[in-house]
């Protein structure tokens, strides 16, 4: 409680004045300078290491560059000011002025972002950089203004694969009567019933003590959380089934982003686009290590034969059902089959 109290407390702080070197929500107010500049506040819970935060300190780089001073992204990681959702409230607020969230987070205030959150909406990673760098999601990023934010971009955070202690997951079979942690995300929970599965939603923070303990019999994430979270201690198999493709994007606020002029628009723009090509890199050079260790030092073995059709299958009811209950949803992923179209 003393720690939200506290990073509310800071967000005010930022409100009334870090956030506006020169006002960032007056929209009259635009003539900033290197003397006085635009500050803008960038909220996020990853810590410094994460490849993410590395990718959006090139980007704050950048815009300090690019606009000499003018504009200045001031970064605040670790849950300084509070965690994802509340972050995302200040940003709605105008308090702060962007954040990252996991995009499936943002399904609160537009239903399309719930796609992002459905398994097998992308082929593969290649497929993935496809859609994600195309113009038509692009178009979509920048088409929620009324909703209260903008995404300037995303960041990659890997396929997503089941692991447990000791069993293999070949086949949706596999997962019955497994308790397996998940994010607290309606798309989470819905996708484990459907195969087979007993959902149990918890933080990041309690799964390697709950895999320990054997509230849970297993995990999904990326190959990096073997390593970075020690999963690998207690998870013997990851099975590489990667059924789903979760993005980080970047988010600012409408509120700020109308007052910006059209140039600086699109020097922050491209500053985005090109921490996401950073950030890449980083990514595969994050998971090629991860899976180095996992195996070289905590005996993880890593299983390839897995029946990806079979997950397809089990969960395509499931997105039937989502493209008709959310409209958005069916919008999204339409524009998902245009970019994938795009040559």
């Amino acid at each position: 409680m003393f720690k939200k109290i506290a990073a509310l407390s800071a967000a005010a702080v930022l409100g009334a004045g870090l956030m506006t070197g020169c006002s960032a929500t007056a929209a009259t107010d635009t003539g900033y300078s290197a003397e006085n500049p635009l500050v803008l506040t960038l909220a996020h819970g990853l810590s410094e290491t994460h490849t993410v935060h590395i990718a959006m300190t090139q980007f704050a780089e950048e815009v300090n560059e690019k606009t000499n001073g003018r504009i200045q992204v001031k970064i605040f990681p670790n849950g300084q000011l509070g965690s994802e959702n509340e972050n995302l409230e200040q940003l709605q607020a105008g308090v702060i002025a962007m954040t990252k969230v996991s995009a499936p987070g943002l399904a609160t205030y537009n239903e399309a972002y719930n796609a992002f959150g459905l398994p097998y909406i992308f082929e593969d990673t290649q497929d993935f950089y496809h859609v994600m760098d195309s113009q038509e999601m692009q178009d979509f990023f920048l088409s929620t203004g009324e909703d209260g934010f903008v995404t300037l971009t995303y960041y990659t955070s890997g396929a997503r694969s089941f692991y447990t202690k000791e069993r293999a997951i070949r086949t949706p079979a596999d997962l019955k009567g497994l308790k397996i942690r998940v994010q607290d995300m309606k798309s989470q929970t819905d996708m484990m019933s459907y195969l087979g599965g007993i959902p149990v939603a918890m933080s990041y923070g309690d799964v390697y003590t709950s895999l320990q303990t054997g509230i849970i019999d297993g995990t999904e994430n990326n190959e990096t959380a073997l390593t970075t979270g020690k999963h690998g201690e207690v998870c013997k198999v990851y099975s590489v089934d990667q059924h789903a493709m979760i993005p980080d994007v970047l988010i600012m606020s409408e509120k700020v982003w109308k007052t910006i002029s059209p140039e600086d628009q699109q020097i922050l723009l491209e500053a985005a686009h090109d921490s996401t090509d950073a950030h890449k890199i980083m990514w595969d050079t994050a998971v090629e290590e991860a899976v180095k260790e996992a195996q070289e030092t905590m005996g993880v073995t890593f299983v390839y034969d897995v029946d990806k059709q079979a997950f397809r299958d089990a969960t395509q009811p499931m997105i039937e059902a989502y493209e008709e209950q959310y409209p958005g949803v069916k919008s999204l992923l339409d524009t998902v089959e245009a970019a994938r179209g795009e040559e």
